[in-house]
Parts: structure tokens; C-alpha cells; sequence
């Protein structure tokens, strides 16, 4: 089984490994789009502050994003599980796992990345601000960039259960064929549904938790549907490759 996640743009700083080494990543093929991407990027956060801040689409308070993206060969690395933050990394809650969970949850867990592509849990990673709809000099859009990539290096997944928790734009990065995705609604008193951003990342980090650190070995859609259920998650199946789970507000 493997889970897909969305990165998100708030990052834990420092670490204690040696810095990036693209050989050492999951996924070893991507490592020339994985080069291009980053020496794009430094190349840009090396030059003028502002151009870099722009295309980058930060304000001038998030200026120290943009020395340490021209810092990326040299900073220290973490175990990517560990360098995201924010809602859905706070509702995964690595930090809590046992031994046994964190085992578990290390094997099936993988994260989406506008400059790495996709990452492994335990793949060591710098500090880094890109967000999927960023176009970096030399570059088309990160899309066309990863994408076949991407959908080559994820053509011998067929025989995996993958559910993709990715948010839209980073599974349009490299969409994974037969994926299973899932719709968070929100159902309101009054019988209407709606999808709620941050309540989204939420409920789809506490799912990632239950599917990731579960004893079971999941295989299809209906026993990921039994481990979901059984931990109190609402899930329908909306068709066969998309399921809707539905949250209280």
C-alpha cells in the first residue's frame, strides 16, 4: 500500500544530516528532473531578492525563504516526515508513532514535492520553499516538468493499492493511474455539503494516520474501507477510484 500526501509549505528548519544528496532519494530515476529543478532554483534565489520573491509569490516578510533555497546544497538535511509541518502533518502526527507504527507508517507514507517530485518518509531533505504552481527560470511549468517523469516512475505501482491524498495541484504533478483519491465534505445541518480547506488537510492527515500505522495489510478498496470505518472515519465510495469522506463541522 502506499499513501500519497501533499507537502505543505511550512517546514521544520535545520537538521542534523549531511547535506542534499539526490542519490539518496526514493525513486533514484527522477534524479535528473530532481537536479534541474533545484539548480533552477538556486540559480534564482542566488540572484536579486525581490525577482526571487516574486516568482516565487512571497512577501518580503518571508525573505529568509529565499536564502535558504539559495542555501539548498549546503543546509542540513531531516527525514522529509519530519521537515513538513502544518495541518495535515499535525493531524498524521509522526511524533506520537511507536516504534511498531512508525515502522509501519515509514513504509507506506510517500509525499509530494514540487522540487523532489515525490519523496519516501525517511528521505532526507533541506529546508525549501517551492509551491507547485511556481515557474522557475529555464523551466516550463513545474506540471510539464514532472509529469512524465513522474508517470514513468510510477508505472510499476499497478499492482499497489496507492491512495492519493495529494491536493490538486501537486497530483496534477504526475497523477498516478487506478489511484484511489478522496473527496473531503463537510456536512452541514441543513443537508448541503462543502469542501473546506483546512478542514480538508485535517481529516485527510487523521486518515493517513489510521491507513498508515494499521496492522492490516491492505490490498483493495473494501478492506482500506474496513480499517477506515472501524477507526470512525465516514467514507463512501463514490466510484471506483474515488471515495467521498464526510466530516462534521
Amino acid at each position: 500500500m502506499r499513501i500519497l500526501l501533499s507537502p505543505s509549505e511550512t517546514k521544520s528548519v535545520g537538521g542534523s544530516g549531511e547535506p542534499l544528496d539526490l542519490a539518496a532519494l526514493s525513486l533514484p530515476e527522477l534524479e535528473g528532473t530532481r537536479r534541474a529543478v533545484a539548480d533552477s532554483l538556486v540559480s534564482l534565489c542566488s540572484g536579486e531578492a525581490a525577482a526571487a520573491r516574486d516568482a516565487l509569490g512571497l512577501s518580503e516578510k518571508l525573505g529568509d525563504e529565499v536564502t535558504l533555497n539559495a542555501d539548498l546544497w549546503t543546509s542540513p538535511t531531516a527525514s522529509a516526515l519530519s521537515r513538513y509541518t502544518g495541518v495535515l502533518f499535525d493531524a498524521l502526527d509522526p511524533a506520537s508513532f511507536t516504534a511498531a507504527t512508525r515502522s509501519r507508517a515509514e513504509s507506506r507514507l510517500w509525499i509530494g514535492s514540487a522540487l523532489f517530485g515525490l519523496l519516501g518518509a525517511t528521505d532526507p531533505i533541506p529546508h525549501y520553499r517551492l509551491s507547485a504552481g511556481t515557474q522557475l527560470p529555464g523551466l516550463g511549468t513545474l506540471r510539464s516538468t514532472w509529469k512524465p517523469a513522474l508517470t514513468a516512475a510510477t508505472a510499476g505501482w499497478g499492482d499497489d493499492l496507492v491512495v492519493d491524498l495529494r491536493s490538486g495541484g501537486y497530483h496534477q504533478l504526475g497523477p498516478v493511474p487506478g489511484a484511489i483519491t478522496v473527496d473531503v465534505v463537510t456536512d452541514y445541518p441543513d443537508g448541503t455539503r462543502k469542501v473546506v480547506s483546512h478542514f480538508s488537510k485535517h481529516h485527510k492527515g487523521l486518515l493517513a494516520r489510521t491507513l498508515a500505522t494499521s496492522r492490516a495489510e491492505m490490498g483493495d478498496v473494501a478492506s482500506l474501507l474496513r480499517v477506515a470505518r472501524r477507526a470512525g472515519h465516514t467514507l463512501e465510495r463514490t466510484s471506483e477510484t474515488v471515495l467521498t469522506m464526510v466530516t462534521e463541522p
